[in-house]
């Protein structure tokens, strides 16, 4: 029987970035992990070794752009480059080839950049743009802070109130009221009542979408107005592929005397007289912990790992009727002889070093969720594509390249009793078929590809429901009621069980608040030094 000071089960970036803090404060971390690598959904694999390419393709598997977690200061604190992680700027962050026509809209982490760019497709919204970015800066200041705390409503409003003193008042002079409205309003609305041109409508609904609730959701308008946070962090790539983010905090965990123990699916977290003591595998090997972190999902976690026995009957219900939602959506990471050369912006040199928004038009992301809410795959999906290889080499280290190409707007629960293992190669192909429309240069072009519906995202990842987020992103399930009001503090009734996931406040993406809260939580609890330098 091996003992620790803190077990964390699950390996994913949250998770991870707890057993780092807590290995940096002296305690002895074990990493339980059910696969055979570390990561979770932060994990990039080496694929289609050829003949012709004998080094293969390092294809992420999960998450692959890096946004939010550069707001916080964690990567800066934990020093972990110092750890083997290097990361390669996104600029621009995102473009927007214009679907029918000439032209594309470059997003640079740099405003005035992205200004020029708006005026040369969309120079009616120029204006409206840098008017936009303003109002949401000056929110979205605040919100990093309520970010970076435990969900309780004091936290929240002090952080906000902090803010105000700190970066001036939230909203200008006489702009109270329809500043709220936009807060309370869908992102949908926020879009479509803040600029003229459809495609400035197209890209920033299509890149809001990404977070999760459909555009017409109220209490959304700040998944469109985190635009405003792009242009102070950027966007980021790690060389060699997403994973390596992980793969360094594994490197830090090993350096403080962490052991990380890979294919051990956890069974059961042990429990007696109501405390946590640690874990038994599938396998029945025992691991023992003064205090156990679970990096699972909630539901995993509540009723399966810790089970009706342990819980209230109350409790118990509300963790079952948390929303999942019906699916998110599916990719396909491709290897591919050349990078596309789309038809709006041939031979465009910014294009492939960020992502590409593939939505024509508003109307026809409409028509892709009409067709996710009677249960089937989008007819004609909207689609995010990523070509790291341009700037990444290492990813693709033989000559060719990498594509990955996400859509949305999947349900996990078909409709007419079909099963997404019957139908995953030919939505794939309507997904290709996409990048095919905008840059006609990729038929035939495909050497390989690996696919993951949403339910192939729940096999390999524990996602229940194809859900990347974990559990809906929906305002009810945010700050102080994520996952539930009971569970909002990382602590469980069970005493020395916490929780360190994207089912936690602030919720899903590359962020890694969670597990940042999650560890200054537990050293708080356990009278050991509290965190310092993140940004607070």
């Amino acid at each position: 029987m091996t003992k620790f000071d803190a077990l964390i089960i699950g390996s994913g970036h949250n998770g991870l970035i707890t057993a780092c803090y807590l290995a940096k404060q002296g305690y002895r971390v074990g990493v339980l992990e059910r696969r055979d690598t570390v990561g979770g959904a932060v994990c990039t694999e080496t694929m289609f070794r050829s003949e012709q390419n004998p080094h293969g393709f390092r294809m992420d598997v999960g998450s692959s752009v890096h946004i939010m977690i550069h707001q916080t200061g964690i990567i800066e604190e934990l020093e972990l480059t110092d750890y083997g992680l290097e990361y390669i700027e996104m600029d621009p962050i995102m473009s927007y080839p214009v679907p029918d026509g000439k032209g594309v809209i470059h997003f640079h982490k740099d405003l005035e950049r992205t200004i020029d760019s708006i005026a040369k497709v969309a120079p009616e919204d120029v204006q409206n743009y840098r008017d936009f970015i303003e109002f949401w800066e000056r929110i979205n200041r605040g919100v990093l802070k309520a970010f970076m705390v435990p969900p309780n409503g004091k936290n929240i409003i002090t952080e906000l109130v902090k803010g105000q003193i700190r970066d001036g008042s939230m909203f200008k002079k006489g702009e109270q009221i329809t500043g709220l409205q936009k807060i309370l309003g869908s992102y949908g609305s926020v879009v479509e009542n803040a600029f003229e041109s459809p495609h400035m409508h197209a890209a920033l609904t299509w890149f809001a979408a990404q977070s999760g609730p459909l555009p017409d959701q109220s209490a959304t308008g700040d998944f469109a107005g985190w635009q405003s946070m792009l242009h102070q962090s950027g966007a980021k790539h790690p060389r060699g592929g997403s994973g390596m983010l992980t793969q360094a905090m594994k490197n830090l965990i090993e350096a403080h005397g962490g052991k990380i123990f890979t294919d051990q699916p956890v069974s059961e977290i042990r429990i007696e007289d109501g405390i946590a003591k640690g874990a038994i595998t599938t396998s029945g090997e025992s691991y023992d912990a003064d205090l156990v972190v679970s990096n699972a999902h909630v539901q995993t976690t509540m009723l399966k790992l810790v089970g009706r026995k342990h819980l209230d009957d109350s409790l118990f219900k509300k963790v079952e009727n948390i929303q999942v939602g019906n699916g998110f959506g599916m990719v396909i990471r491709c290897a591919v002889e050349e990078l596309p050369e789309y038809s709006a912006c041939p031979g465009d040199p910014h294009i492939h070093n960020g992502m590409q928004l593939l939505a024509p038009s508003v109307g026809y992301m409409k028509r892709a969720i009409g067709d996710y809410m009677k249960g089937l795959p989008p007819e004609d999906p909207a689609v995010l594509a990523m070509t790291f290889s341009k700037i990444d080499p290492d990813v693709a280290p033989d000559g060719n390249h990498t594509l990955f190409a996400w859509a949305q707007w999947h349900p996990y629960e078909l409709a007419g009793g079909k099963n997404w293992d019957d139908i995953r190669e030919r939505e794939a192909d309507k997904i290709y078929d996409v990048v095919t429309r905008y840059a006609p240069n990729m038929k035939g072009k495909l050497i390989d590809r690996y696919i993951q519906s949403p339910l192939d995202i729940e096999r390999k990842h524990g996602l229940l429901r194809g859900n990347v987020m974990h559990v809906e992103m929906n305002f009810d399930q945010m700050f102080m009621f994520r996952p539930t009001p009971e569970l909002s503090q990382y602590e469980t009734p069970i005493k020395n069980l916490y929780l360190s996931s994207a089912s936690c406040h602030p919720g899903g993406g590359v962020f890694g608040a969670a597990g940042y809260n999650a560890a200054n939580v537990i050293l708080k609890k356990h009278k050991r030094k509290k965190l310092f330098g993140a940004r607070r």
